[in-house]
């Protein structure tokens, strides 16, 4: 993979079978325009909807609540449920913004924290990973880093090529590098240029390079990049997280410490480790995390998965006539 940035041609995505998805990227981009505030009352009408609309993501929420808030009563997490998806509907909103709002409207709704703790770790001159996790607000909360800082991003490929090449050429406008996650090389590449990367890694992504470690108190498949790429690189690993504040301000961005120690040489206790700071940050803004995610998918042996099985779509053979 090169490391030139993509051009995106619309042209190429004119195909009817793009027309719903460019009605939907339409709609982002309207969004994106509107007043703060109605953007939020969107969210959380979306939210609404997406509470209804999607029983099989709201059924893998409630299990993962289930695992990891066993000590509140089932009122209590049928709330934080409600309450997750009405994050869950603004973070669609949030990532419009990210894309699409100018920078000079996004900037009054950021509260910065930490950013000296940045500023040293680069000093180093061997780069930062930016440690970060799957919040809501995730995609929002990079574009507003990035008004202070300059930085690459690692991401997952996305099935849908028009969406992957729309997401692509946004990230790389906000961010100047967009790295596919298995893009090891160019990642590398950034780091040892002296650039931060943000990467999130607290997602179930199989058995493959990934230890077992605890996260709210489950044995969950954690992927031992992070300490692999900080290995390699000797990057410092920066712990970065935002938060969209109740009070309709706008986001808490906090930058912590870099990590002491790490890596350790032992991939479970980093991957522990790594756990136990996204989870602290999980319990500050419980419904903000992403709980639609199946994180506890891959299970030790023996042990069966929590969710229900998927339904596999039958496809019919077409008959010639």
């Amino acid at each position: 993979m090169s490391t030139a940035k993509t051009t995106f041609k619309p042209s190429r995505y004119l195909h009817p079978r793009y027309g719903l998805l460019w009605m939907g990227l339409g709609l982002m981009w309207l969004t994106a325009q509107l007043p703060y505030r109605l953007q939020m009352g969107l969210g959380s009408l979306l939210g609404w909807f997406m509470y209804r609309l999607v029983p099989a993501r709201r059924r893998i929420a409630e299990i993962n609540l289930e695992l990891c808030f066993p000590e509140l009563s089932a009122a209590e997490r049928q709330h934080l449920l409600h309450r997750h998806f009405d994050s869950l509907g603004k973070g669609t909103i949030e990532t419009a913004m990210a894309w699409w709002t100018p920078a000079w409207r996004l900037q009054r709704l950021q509260h910065i924290e930490g950013l000296p703790h940045l500023e040293a770790a680069l000093q180093q001159g061997k780069g930062a990973i930016l440690l970060s996790a799957h919040f809501t607000s995730l995609e929002l909360g990079g574009r507003l880093l990035a008004l202070h800082r300059p930085f690459h991003v690692m991401y997952r490929e996305h099935r849908n090529p028009l969406f992957e090449a729309v997401m692509r050429s946004r990230r790389e406008k906000n961010f100047e590098r967009a790295h596919e996650r298995q893009d090891i090389r160019h990642i590398i590449g950034s780091l040892k240029a002296g650039m931060p990367v943000w990467y999130a890694p607290d997602q179930d992504y199989g058995r493959r390079h990934s230890v077992f470690a605890p996260f709210f108190g489950k044995p969950a498949a954690m992927i031992t990049a992070t300490a692999r790429f900080a290995k390699i690189s000797g990057a410092p690993v920066v712990p970065f997280f935002q938060q969209r504040l109740e009070d309709g301000s706008g986001y808490a961005l906090r930058i912590l410490p870099a990590l002491e120690g790490f890596p350790s040489g032992d991939d479970v206790a980093d991957a522990t480790r790594i756990n136990e700071i996204i989870e602290e940050e999980i319990r500050r803004q419980p419904e903000q995390y992403l709980w639609v995610h199946r994180r506890f998918k891959t299970r030790p042996e023996g042990e069966a998965r929590p969710y229900p099985k998927r339904k596999r779509r039958v496809r019919r053979k077409r008959v010639k006539t």
